[in-house]
Parts: structure tokens; C-alpha cells; sequence
């Protein structure tokens, strides 16, 4: 456990209290007064609200719209069905920056709506609710899906035959053990929701604000640290309110429930009915997930003087269309971006390694607290670690201010979570004895690791691998502080771009978000492939 609680003590633990005290502080003296001057502002209390409540909506569309979902991919067997799986799985890791661009383009101004029947969505609610849908949408359908296609189908059959209707079956027996996989799914999609960026920055205007939005505002725009103070404690205490309970939805679903192999309970669809769910569902892919990529590719290639790819030729070049956003070519972003990931990628894989190894030791209140502590940075505003990040790591011995290593540090502390929750499971599936073998017959701990467990673990050390790769590059809450000027990131590129008028802007906008969208579905593709190799699944 040394290695990562250092890792969060001093790039987690430390900014946020740092940039919270400087806040709440005057002369030395705590000013926790501040807190309900803040807290009674018309202006934060409305934040307040429309956080909560587009979270809330946001929860119960998705819900909505991904349980049909759900139950195909559980109780379906049909052509391309992995493929469809690894389609609605993309949005989730696509950057939010790349969600709203692609938003931007179907509903905002010129995008497919507008030019069609002259409708414009964004600076709407409803931009950011089918935005959050279409991110949110495989949270649902992994969540509850994976298990629905382990529930044994033989208990509601024996329902309908002792006299219950279909629905009476599915509400007395199905739905009761659904229902912490259900509750699991919306607690993470309101985490999701409540904690929106991106998204709300780019498709809410200047009427819809979120606390993470307003955070940004306060810090980089007003310069307000006590507002944005106050805000991040809001923030971090609705957050570790949500994973408690979180945490617990989890634990009774797997105590409550015995399990049967997918094998088992999936077969071809029947009648009429279940090839119109499962139309249904192809058609709410095509429109939901497909048609909103569909046209951020589309945009990238229609320039002035017709389609070609001359906004892609565009980014190879300073001051394009004489734009002054860049210090150098936007395709650079695109090399940056990767190699920053990379490194978060091996410092994810370490530091995330090493906490899922602690934490198969099962060593009582310390080691749970431990793993909720892992979780935070998922929740905790991106924008008050960026902003800490300048004013803590500048002095010596960790003066990294200029230091290309702090954005792959910031992106790292995104990665850690996805490769603990990948990996944990799997440690704990090996069995003990075998590590007591390889001890007795002399191996030390270092040799017995790498000749039992990483044998057993190393697919699952790849997939973490790749989702802390996608995450990585698309990280921009933090980044879009600390990134420097002449080595943007992509969201951070894309991000500069679309906060400049002019059609070449947009158009690079759409051609860089449609590079960043191309390599994490190539990332998701890979991560599908080795998850479904039964040579070695696990």
C-alpha cells in the first residue's frame, strides 16, 4: 500500500487541500464562515439545483433507454452481437470533449438538425441529457446486462408456470434480483452526470452551468478561490456520499445472488415481439450512438470548397486561416496526447497494480477505506487538481511546474481507478494455495508473483492497460490547466479550437475530435478482442 498512498497523498490529497486552504483561508485564520455566504448565493444555489436535477433526469433517460439494451445483450444470441457490444461501449471511452463535438454538430448551429428542418438544440437541456445518454448508455448495459445474463431464466419460467403473468414474473422475480445491479448502474451515471465538464461546457452555453463548470469559472475566469472552495467541498461530499452508497449496492449484489453461466441463458430471438426489441435496439444504436459520430466525420470532411481533407491538411500547419489559437501545428497534439498517455498509461499499471495486490489481502477497515479513497478522483473535480497542481508542485524537491510529467501524473490519477477495478477481481480469483506452493518449494514472493499470479493475470493486466490508455488521452479537466501552450493536448486542442470563431477553427475542431475518436474506439476494439478470447479469458 506504500506506493499509492504516497502517489494519492502527494498528487491527490495534497492540491486539493492546498487549493481548498488557500480558499478558506485569510491571514492565516480559517474562514469557514465563507461556506454559507457561498451556499446562500442565488446564483450558486441554482448551480446547486440544476446540477442535481439535470444528474437526476439524466439517470432516469438513460435508464430508460439502456435497460431494453440491457436485456438483449443478456438473453439474445444474434449475428454481430460482439461487434454491437464493443459499438455502444465507445461512447464511454470517448473524451467529453469529443461527446459534445459530436453534439455540436447534430444539433448546433449548421449541424444535420438545423440544416434539415432549421432546429437548433445546443445552449438547451435537452443537448446535455441526450449527450449524457449517449456517454452513459454502455454503463447501464455492462452493468446490468452482464448480470441479467447470469440470472438463471428456469426461476421466472417457474412462475409463468405456477400461474404469474409475464410481466407479474419479471416484477416478483427478475427485478428483485436486478435491482442492486440497477441501483449500481444509476449511481454511477449520476456520478457521471453530476460531475459533468465537458459536455455542459460545450453544448450548455452561458445558461447552464454545473458545479464542475463553475468551479472552472470561479478558478480560471473570476479568479474567485474562496467560491470554488466552497464548491469542491460541495462537490467531494456528494461524492463520497454517492461511492458509500455505491460501495454498498455492491456488496449486497454479491452477496444476494447465485449465478449460472451466460452460456446458458442466451439464445436466438422468438416471435415477432423479441425481433421487434431487438430492432428496436439496433435502431436506438444507429440513432443514439452511430448517427452523432456519423456526423462529426462527416463535418470533418466538408470544407468550403467541398468535401476532401482539407481541414485535416489544415492542422499540419501554425496559424491556419490566420488563427493565432496554437504556438505550434494542432496535428502535434495527436503525438503529445499519446505519449502523455503512455506514461499515465505505466503509472496507472504501477501504482493501480500495486493497491489491487494490497487489496486481495482483505485486512479489515483500513484496506476498505483504502479502496474508497482510489475511487475519489473519478468524482472529485478535475479542474481543483489541475488548478492545485500549480500552485503546490513549484517548489523544490517537486518543482514540475514546467515539467512535461505533470499532465501524464494528472491523467494517471483518472487511469488508477479503471485498472483497480479491472484487476481486482481477478487477483482474487487466485487461489492462495498456489502461491503457497511455489513458497514451499523455495520461490521468494518476487518470483512467486511473476510465475503464478502474473501468468494468470496478465490479460487482465492488458484490458487495464487499454482502458487506462483511453482515459488517459482523453482526460481535460486538469489538463486543460497544466498542459503548456506549445504541447496541447487533443481535448485541450479541440477544447481552443471550438472557443474560436471562423469555419476553419470548426472544421479542425471536427477533424482532430474525429483523430481522437478514431484511436479510442481502435483502443475499445482491441480491449474487446482480448476480453472475448476464450484461448484465455478470465
Amino acid at each position: 500500500m506504500a506506493v499509492p498512498v504516497a502517489f494519492f497523498a502527494l498528487f491527490f490529497a495534497y492540491p486539493v487541500t492546498a487549493i481548498v486552504g488557500r480558499g478558506l483561508k485569510a491571514e492565516g485564520d480559517w474562514q469557514l464562515g465563507r461556506i454559507g455566504e457561498v451556499l446562500s448565493r442565488p446564483d450558486i444555489l441554482d448551480v446547486l439545483w440544476f446540477t442535481t436535477w439535470q444528474a437526476l433526469a439524466s439517470t432516469a433517460l438513460t435508464l430508460l433507454i439502456a435497460l431494453p439494451g440491457a436485456y438483449v445483450f443478456a438473453r439474445f444470441d444474434f449475428p454481430g452481437k460482439q461487434v454491437l457490444r464493443a459499438v455502444v461501449t465507445v461512447p464511454f471511452v470517448l473524451p467529453t470533449v469529443v461527446v459534445g463535438t459530436a453534439f455540436l454538430a447534430l444539433l448546433g448551429r449548421g449541424g444535420l438538425l438545423d440544416e434539415l428542418w432549421g432546429v437548433r438544440l445546443d445552449t438547451t437541456v435537452w443537448a446535455i441529457l441526450l449527450a449524457h445518454v449517449f456517454f452513459n448508455y454502455a454503463v447501464v448495459v455492462r452493468t446490468v446486462g452482464g448480470l441479467w445474463s447470469q440470472l438463471d431464466p428456469r426461476q421466472e419460467e417457474a412462475a409463468r408456470v405456477l400461474g404469474a403473468g409475464r410481466f407479474a414474473a419479471f416484477r416478483r422475480v427478475t427485478l428483485p434480483a436486478l435491482a442492486p445491479a440497477v441501483a449500481a448502474a444509476a449511481l454511477m451515471v449520476f456520478l457521471f452526470t453530476f460531475t459533468s465538464f465537458g459536455v455542459v461546457q460545450i453544448l450548455g452555453g452561458p445558461a447552464y452551468s454545473t458545479l464542475e463548470v463553475e468551479i472552472y469559472r470561479q478558478t480560471a475566469q473570476l479568479l474567485d478561490l474562496p467560491t470554488a472552495a466552497v464548491l469542491t467541498l460541495v462537490q467531494f461530499a456528494a461524492v463520497g456520499g454517492i461511492l458509500a452508497v455505491h460501495a454498498a449496492t455492491v456488496r449486497r449484489r454479491e452477496r444476494a445472488l447465485k449465478l449460472v453461466d451466460p452460456a446458458q441463458t442466451s439464445r436466438r430471438p422468438r416471435g415477432a415481439g423479441q425481433w421487434a426489441l431487438l430492432g428496436g435496439v439496433l435502431l436506438t444504436a444507429l440513432l443514439l450512438i452511430l448517427l452523432p459520430l456519423g456526423v462529426l466525420v462527416e463535418r470533418s470532411f466538408d470544407g468550403p470548397g467541398g468535401y476532401g481533407f482539407g481541414y485535416y491538411q489544415a492542422l499540419q500547419s501554425v496559424g491556419a486561416g490566420g488563427s493565432s489559437t496554437f504556438l505550434v501545428p494542432p496535428l502535434e497534439a495527436v503525438g503529445n496526447s499519446l505519449r502523455y498517455a503512455l506514461v499515465a498509461t505505466l503509472i496507472a499499471l504501477v501504482v493501480g497494480g500495486l493497491a489491487a495486490a494490497a487489496l486481495t489481502r482483505r485486512a479489515g477497515r483500513l484496506v476498505r477505506g483504502f479502496d474508497a479513497l482510489l475511487m475519489l478522483p473519478l468524482g472529485v473535480s478535475a479542474v481543483t487538481v489541475g488548478f492545485g497542481f500549480l500552485i503546490t508542485l513549484d517548489k523544490p524537491p517537486l518543482d514540475l511546474r514546467t515539467s512535461w510529467i505533470l499532465v501524464p501524473l494528472a491523467q494517471a490519477l483518472v487511469g488508477v481507478p479503471f485498472v483497480v477495478r479491472t484487476m481486482l477481481p481477478v487477483l482474487r480469483a487466485v487461489d492462495d494455495r498456489l502461491r503457497e506452493a511455489a513458497a514451499v518449494l523455495g520461490a521468494s514472493p518476487l518470483r512467486a508473483w511473476r510465475e503464478v499470479d502474473l501468468p494468470l493475470v496478465r490479460r487482465a493486466v492488458l484490458v487495464a492497460a487499454g482502458f487506462a490508455f483511453a482515459v488517459s488521452l482523453g482526460e481535460f479537466g486538469a489538463t486543460v490547466f497544466i498542459a503548456r501552450p506549445d504541447n496541447p493536448t487533443l481535448p485541450v486542442a479541440v477544447a481552443r479550437l471550438l472557443g474560436r470563431s471562423g469555419e476553419l477553427n470548426y472544421g479542425q475542431a471536427m477533424a482532430l475530435s474525429t483523430i481522437l475518436m478514431l484511436v479510442c474506439a481502435v483502443s475499445l476494439l482491441l480491449l474487446e478482442r482480448i476480453r472475448t478470447d476464450r484461448s484465455g479469458e478470465f
